[in-house]
């Protein structure tokens, strides 16, 4: 066997009323990627933050090479060569500071430093850069960067700080699939050639087959199973592990949707472009889909129909009516509610508590004379984490503390509070594991099932084919393809996805045109 790196022996890690880790077992060996998955809630963050040194008050044993440490505080932890990079990056990056400035963060904020070697700072960003294959400035603010470099400037960043262990939390989550391989093809040659090892966290588990060398799954708290990554390993076999049972598909039936065009979309364009000439409906009791390539233009329609991005032509009908809604409060009084991409910018207040987020969406139904009804707020927060299975230590906790599957059931709670006619989802299970995935699926089916529109954006064929009843397929800003889910397939959603104009074929026939 190979030389164990880092082991971890019996971690427990306690939370008000929650047990977050119980006796949990790790080890990583020398020069691997490590799988670290779970359902939300399962204490794969917990772990992570352990390792690197943010939660201090710990139980168990960690072991360096051997050797007994203690990682109580991040120094210590970065101090030994652990690094972690999150999935919500901005919050570890100055964005005012150029992307150099940022990369040696660590070296900069040193104590008692007076001065910066502005040149030899320069020459080893340019550095990281060439080793890391990065294509941008190190000069620009690292606010103009895209998610993707922003990801990068924190690996250059870890490491700068020679960096033996790099922990991952859900690194994939905001990429596309050419940005995904990127980082991918990045961890492998860090592995190869850095001498260095792994821990990535991931609910896609089709990207942990691909990359991971062995996994550890961990279920409630507590270690369920682990192993190495075979080709005989299967996603069925983790999800298994991760719930404790096998999972059945998440659309049981056909559903078939009643008559009566509940939206119209007629010929709408953005004033900056992103959307042009669309043109789509959502009848009663249906659930539409919205798929395409990130920056196809799924995001731009959804905050169009929520009244967030400016529209210069087209018009919206909703029950046969013309709106115009030029506002989020317009759209809520037509009955639209949007569960938005960035749940954690806009979608949640995170300062406040669990029981406030659930009926934010719905303040006037728990006022009286504009004083706030703290009783028929917690009673609608109960009645919505019970249907939704949000697991929480108390609805007074504040929710920027839930995991990230909790916090996205929170703003889908939010908007069933609020009653709406039309639900708009975008990008609802990005970064959420396959539990809280099945249960958004189901919350969008009984949506339909009671005469409700859902139109629900996915750069995911597979998901969208799971319970859509049509789907329109979006490139470059316009509709690509109108399709009958019943009547497709991934392969003919990517074809046109990626360009594709002429009738699709599937593989293997002729008279398929290549996409353009």
């Amino acid at each position: 066997m190979d030389a164990v790196t880092l082991e971890a022996k019996g971690i427990c890690v306690d939370f008000p009323g929650v047990k977050a880790l119980d006796h949990v077992d790790f080890q990583l060996v020398s020069g691997e990627i490590h799988a670290l998955v779970g359902a939300n809630g399962a204490g794969k963050s917990t772990l992570m933050k352990v390792l690197a040194g943010i939660y201090s008050g710990y139980r168990g044993e960690v072991r360096l090479d051997g050797r007994t440490v203690e990682l109580r505080t991040p120094a210590a932890a970065q101090h030994l060569g652990i690094q972690i990079v999150y999935q919500e990056v901005d919050q570890a990056l100055v964005p005012d500071l150029s992307a150099a400035e940022n990369m040696l963060l660590d070296e900069l904020g040193n104590p008692g430093r007076l001065w910066v070697n502005w040149r030899r700072m320069y020459r080893r960003a340019e550095e990281l850069k060439r080793q890391l294959h990065i294509d941008f400035d190190v000069r620009i603010p690292v606010s103009r960067l895209t998610l993707a470099q922003k990801q990068l400037v924190l690996i250059a960043r870890a490491l700068h700080s020679r960096c033996r262990i790099l922990l991952l939390d859900e690194p994939t989550a905001p990429l596309s699939s050419a940005e995904t391989q990127t980082l991918f093809d990045l961890c492998r040659v860090l592995v190869k050639e850095g001498h260095m090892s792994v821990v990535f966290i991931s609910h896609r588990l089709s990207e942990v087959l691909q990359i991971c060398d062995r996994y550890t799954v961990l279920h409630n708290g507590r270690f369920a199973a682990g192993g190495p990554i075979t080709p005989q390993t299967t996603a069925g076999e983790l999800v298994a592990h991760m719930l404790g049972t096998g999972m059945e598909s998440a659309r049981s039936r056909v559903f078939h949707p009643a008559d009566g065009e509940l939206l119209s979309v007629r010929s709408l364009s953005s004033r900056d472009g992103s959307v042009r000439e669309i043109s789509l409906t959502v009848r009663r009791g249906e659930i539409v889909g919205l798929a395409g390539l990130v920056g196809a233009g799924k995001s731009e329609v959804c905050k169009a129909l929520f009244g967030l991005l400016p529209r210069s032509a087209g018009d919206i009908l909703l029950d046969g009516r013309p709106v115009n809604p030029r506002s989020p409060a317009e759209a809520v009084a037509l009955g639209i509610g949007l569960v938005p991409e960035e749940r954690r910018k806009q979608g949640l207040f995170l300062g406040e508590n669990v029981s406030f987020n659930l009926g934010a969406a719905s303040l006037k139904k728990w006022s009286r004379l504009s004083f706030l009804s703290h009783k028929k707020l917690k009673q609608n927060a109960h009645a919505q984490a019970a249907a939704l299975g949000i697991k929480a230590p108390s609805l007074q906790q504040r929710i920027e503390f839930l995991s990230g599957g909790n916090q996205q059931k929170a703003v889908v709670g939010k908007w069933l509070a609020a009653d709406c006619r039309l639900y708009v989802f975008d990008e609802p299970t990005k970064g959420v594991d396959v539990g809280a995935k099945f249960e958004l699926l189901r919350v969008m089916m009984e949506l339909a099932q009671t005469g409700c529109g859902v139109l629900y954006a996915s750069a995911d064929p597979g998901e969208l084919l799971q319970i859509a009843d049509r789907i329109y397929v979006l490139y470059s800003g316009r509709i690509a393809a109108e399709l009958a889910a019943a009547c497709t397939c991934e392969d003919e959603i990517m074809y046109y996805a990626v360009g594709g104009t002429a009738p699709f074929f599937p593989p293997g026939q002729s008279g398929k045109e290549e996409p353009s």
